[in-house]
């Protein structure tokens, strides 16, 4: 593969095009986190199941695995600002289906077709967002990489924990139909701005590449992809419906109340993963600061312990809400160290001309993590409740763990060079 093949035109053109993906990637995590809150609650309400309504998402799962393969490999042959320009078009028709269909379409298979869309949409973004990173931080200098994704991760979360507050506050005031439509005027509205003021592909493309080179012969990109599985497997099998339907049907929160509570949850999250480079200063031992496989170790370790302190105070029936509200605390951020890491960890490890596809290739994971939580949550909560939900969880997390002890401890000889001439 070519080594021109996302690098940019200039630095400072890397950088202003970089800024405007991200301000276009921030407008559909909003619109993401609000469509998940919307079609979760909106289901529920008409009395859907627990697995029904984690069945909705499965194919928004699905595509998003689908997604980060076709997309890697879409971005390295086009360029990045083709990638986020279907994504952001794709998010508009998904909106659409669902504000203006009539009531009798509003069913499973109706509203799984458009959750795949969402799914689709929403990795095409991240994937393009993501993979700018690496050609805008600054040449060499992998502590500032690590700050940059960080910040960026850590953003895109909080703005998902707004959108999850803006689905409930929508679902409670406007209802299910004018709240889509609204968000697809907002996501019609970032298309435009994207259009008109991104120039050039922001990054060569590489007409050369090939579908196959997505499959990462890189062993630490692999065993990264394996630990991101369990990772957010263990964060969806308890997170994307169990929490929810415990909220709402256990302890009789309104969609309001459940709603901000996963929206400050998710707030506080991203605002832990932006920090991340500095709450680890001192703590690892890269040469500017950067964790390695050994802090992922540590932390997976460290997050094992939440959601099962969250088992035992329930089985042990305590105050309800507050083992869930103040066990979050200490999950979320944990969770979110652990995040931020692998993040780093995939741009160090990937080679310039080489990080749309294996970005898009750890992301396909990521999702695969996703789905396999999406199904069990449902599945778990409707076999035996939240409990079981919280010890798959510590289990995924165990798994995890283990997956990171196979990493390099270090990144001193496992950072592939970038290449000379190529965009910083």
């Amino acid at each position: 593969m070519a080594e021109t093949t996302v690098a940019g035109e200039t630095a400072g053109g890397d950088r202003r095009n970089y800024a405007i993906v991200t301000g276009a990637y921030w407008t559909d995590t909003l619109v993401d986190g609000a469509t998940r809150t919307l079609v979760l609650f909106y289901f529920d309400r008409l009395g859907y199941s627990p697995l029904q309504v984690a069945s909705l998402f499965v194919l928004y799962e699905i595509a998003g695995v689908l997604t980060n393969l076709f997309g890697g490999w879409l971005a390295a042959r086009r360029g990045l600002k083709v990638s986020l320009f279907l994504g952001l078009a794709v998010q508009v028709a998904a909106l659409l289906m669902l504000g203006l269909a009539p009531a009798s379409l509003l069913v499973v298979p109706f509203v799984m077709a458009s959750q795949a869309l969402s799914g689709i949409a929403k990795d095409l973004t991240k994937m393009s967002s993501k993979s700018a990173v690496k050609l805008v931080a600054p040449e060499g200098d992998e502590s500032a990489l690590y700050r940059w994704v960080a910040a960026l991760t850590g953003s895109k979360n909080a703005l998902k924990g707004i959108g999850f507050f803006l689905g409930g506050l929508l679902l409670s005031t406007v209802g299910f139909r004018a709240a889509t439509l609204l968000m697809a005027g907002l996501t019609l509205l970032a298309l435009i701005a994207a259009a008109r003021l991104i120039h050039g592909h922001l990054g060569t493309p590489d007409r050369a590449a090939r579908f196959r080179q997505m499959f990462s012969s890189n062993r630490a990109v692999n065993v990264l992809a394996a630990a991101r599985i369990f990772l957010f497997c263990s964060r969806d099998v308890w997170f994307v419906v169990g929490l929810p339907f415990f909220l709402y049907s256990e302890l009789g929160w309104t969609f309001w109340q459940a709603g901000t509570l996963l929206a400050v949850w998710v707030i506080g999250y991203g605002a832990v993963q932006a920090a991340a480079p500095r709450i680890l200063r001192g703590r690892v031992r890269g040469p500017g600061g950067e964790p390695g496989g050994a802090t992922a170790v540590r932390l997976a370790l460290a997050l094992a312990f939440c959601p099962a302190a969250i088992a035992i105070g329930l089985e042990a029936h305590l105050d309800e809400t507050l083992v869930i509200v103040l066990g979050l605390i200490p999950f979320g951020i944990a969770f979110a160290m652990n995040s931020a890491v692998h993040s780093y960890l995939i741009l160090a490890y990937s080679d310039n001309d080489k990080v749309a596809m294996n970005v898009g290739f750890y992301y396909m994971a990521n999702a695969l993590g996703r789905l396999a939580g999406t199904v069990l949550s449902g599945a778990l909560y409707q076999w035996n409740g939240l409990t079981a939900c919280l010890w798959a969880s510590t289990a995924c997390i165990v798994v995890a763990g283990a997956f990171s002890l196979l990493l390099p401890s270090g990144l001193s000889r496992h950072v592939p060079p970038r290449q000379a001439g190529q965009a910083a």
